[in-house]
């Protein structure tokens, strides 16, 4: 009985699956090197079925499922306004945070010649092509747009397709749900990795630098979300003890699509819409990144405080502009956030792309990227549902607030 509720309970399996890694990492270093399989494995599964996955959620679901034409205009624009509002809020959070703290100010990298502010059209089409170049999210969600967009002016004649993509996103969701047992084993071969190959030995610098991202996450999820959702009508540190579950799983898998099975049906469950929820979570994992978006620009400003790069004010202008266009293509599989500041970095031509190398010792340690990730799209659910007036707030109220609690007020009224 003991061992049934132990298997069940998925947040304690990761967590004894963590503990576990790290004890063979700091024990047996050379062995736990050899646990990185587990987790690659892991998210080369996960990462694969995430373009699928995102099509049908968006195709199914989000766009041709939202009735009446001027409706779908409406929440697609509210989606696309709020999207792109954390985008900018996110971006200049990670680049204030280190322009102030200054983790890179240490380092003596080799840098590249500042090209004028006049370049600044060719470095975004550049950082574009190397985005087209290494992901197929983006051109995945437009085909899955336009694919929703036909099924949804077809009308009627399109209702059989719909129907049955309906079902197929429950048979993904059902496979995924499947694919996710094995996240503890994956947790484990990621943390035994991790100590063992990294140890407590890190560069100062690089210390000073994870240390950033993960100051200005928190304190972007602080201050903008929790500002956010306390405008919303609620607390935001309700919402994350609500999905615990899915941080916990995230926290030490890297992948934050592992999550969406488990969201789609809390933030369901919490009495948001269900197709606003499965529209803000598949088109989210691209366009609402806000954990990467802040690591994105505080890698960018670490590495040119490391290379002696002066970041004045047309420079910082033209980084935050082309970071706004390079955040769109990265996605919620693990390394993407990594491979988007490279191609950044290659269209600004502030530092060679093998300073990049100073970064790769700590990338697995970033995993307050995806956290944030997935606490600003369940927030987006919630925030959108309300502004659409689609939003149960007594389901929301029963699904945050623990019973006790609204049930002492009564009770102590009874007493008096």
């Amino acid at each position: 009985m003991i061992l049934a509720k132990l298997y069940r309970n998925d947040t304690l399996l990761i967590l004894i699956a963590i503990a576990l890694g790290i004890s063979l990492g700091v024990v047996q270093p050379e062995l736990a090197t050899r646990m990185k399989p587990l987790s690659d494995v892991f998210l080369g599964v996960i990462g694969h079925a995430v373009p699928l996955v995102m099509f049908v959620l968006v195709v199914s679901s989000a766009v041709a499922g939202f009735g009446e034409r001027g409706q779908k205009t409406r929440c697609a624009s509210r989606v696309l306004a709020y999207f792109l509002l954390m985008t900018v809020l996110s971006l200049i959070t990670g680049a204030a945070l280190a322009i102030l703290l200054a983790p890179g100010g240490g380092e003596s990298l080799p840098a590249s010649v500042a090209r004028p502010i006049s370049d600044l059209p060719s470095a975004v089409m550049t950082s574009l092509a190397q985005i087209m170049a290494h992901t197929v999210i983006l051109p995945v969600l437009l085909a899955a747009l336009v694919f929703g967009l036909g099924i949804g002016y077809a009308g009627d004649a399109g209702e059989p397709l719909r129907r049955r993509l309906d079902a197929l996103v429950g048979w993904l969701l059902w496979a995924l749900r499947k694919v996710l047992r094995f996240a503890p084993l994956a947790a484990f071969g990621a943390m035994a990795f991790t100590v063992g190959r990294y140890g407590p030995a890190s560069a100062w610098s690089l210390l000073k630098f994870v240390g950033t991202v993960y100051f200005a996450c928190l304190l972007f999820v602080t201050l903008v979300l929790g500002l956010t959702a306390r405008c919303t009508g609620f607390g935001l540190w309700r919402l994350i003890a609500y999905i615990k579950a899915e941080l916990c799983l995230v926290a030490f898998t890297g992948a934050s699509v592992a999550a969406v099975p488990g969201l789609i049906e809390k933030l369901e469950r919490a009495g948001c819409d269900r197709r606003v929820v499965r529209l803000v979570l598949s088109t989210g994992y691209t366009f609402n990144l806000t954990g990467s978006n802040i690591y994105l620009t505080c890698a960018l400003v670490f590495l040119a405080q490391a290379a002696g790069v002066v970041l004045d004010g047309p420079l910082l202008v033209m980084l935050l502009l082309v970071t706004l266009v390079t955040s769109m293509g990265s996605t919620s599989a693990a390394g993407s956030a990594f491979l988007t500041l490279a191609a950044t970095v290659a269209g600004l031509n502030l530092v060679p792309l093998e300073n990049l190398g100073l970064l790769l010792g700590v990338e697995r340690l970033m995993k307050c990227r995806s956290l944030t990730n997935v606490i600003g799209n369940s927030l987006a659910c919630v925030v959108i549902s309300a502004w659409s007036g689609a939003l149960d707030r007594l389901a929301l109220r029963e699904a945050l607030m623990p019973r006790r609690k609204t049930a002492l007020p009564d009770a102590v009224a009874g007493k008096r």
